[in-house]
């Protein structure tokens, strides 16, 4: 069986995240969506809400494609988090040129650390190359229109989030 991992902090989880996760269920029979609780970031959305978010997003795409997807959070480093799960590849979604730098210095340092657990890059459709969850959240914050970026479950949980 193989096993993807898709990591990412998913706050919140964007109309790329799901054009990844979609393309990815081709390449794999189990996606693990892995869910980094990363409390440096300092996250709009609590684990649990980006969790069900997923789940939600999620649920479509597993009766469209028929590929097992489950969500998992973790806190470890990202190589022992694949190891954990089965995963023989990580799968990245990349924007541009900048996101591939930081990317090819992580599978550097992950080749390192296991080599057996490949990473296999996939570019985002051009619609949605600009969309990144921390500018959805300043545009949201800002009483901008994210539909264009998000779903409308995922904009209705922003715009419930930031009027409290």
């Amino acid at each position: 069986m193989r096993v993807g991992l898709y990591p990412g902090t998913f706050d919140p989880i964007t109309l790329g995240h799901i054009d990844i996760i979609r393309r990815a269920t081709s390449l794999v029979d189990r996606l693990v969506i892995g869910v980094a609780i990363n409390r440096d970031k300092g996250p709009l959305f609590r684990l649990e809400e980006r969790v069900a978010m997923i789940e939600a997003e999620c649920a479509k795409l597993i009766e469209q494609t028929q590929t097992e997807i489950v969500v998992h959070p973790f806190e470890n480093l990202l190589i022992d988090c694949a190891a954990d799960v089965g995963a023989q590849m990580i799968i990245r979604g990349l924007r541009a040129v900048a996101d591939f730098e930081y990317e090819y210095q992580m599978v550097g340092m992950n080749r390192q650390l296991n080599d057996e657990i490949e990473t296999v890059f996939l570019m985002a459709e051009a619609t949605h190359q600009a969309i990144a969850s921390k500018l959805v959240k300043e545009i949201a914050r800002l009483d901008g229109d994210v539909s264009k970026f998000v779903t409308p479950q995922v904009n209705e949980a922003l715009i419930t989030k930031l009027s409290r």
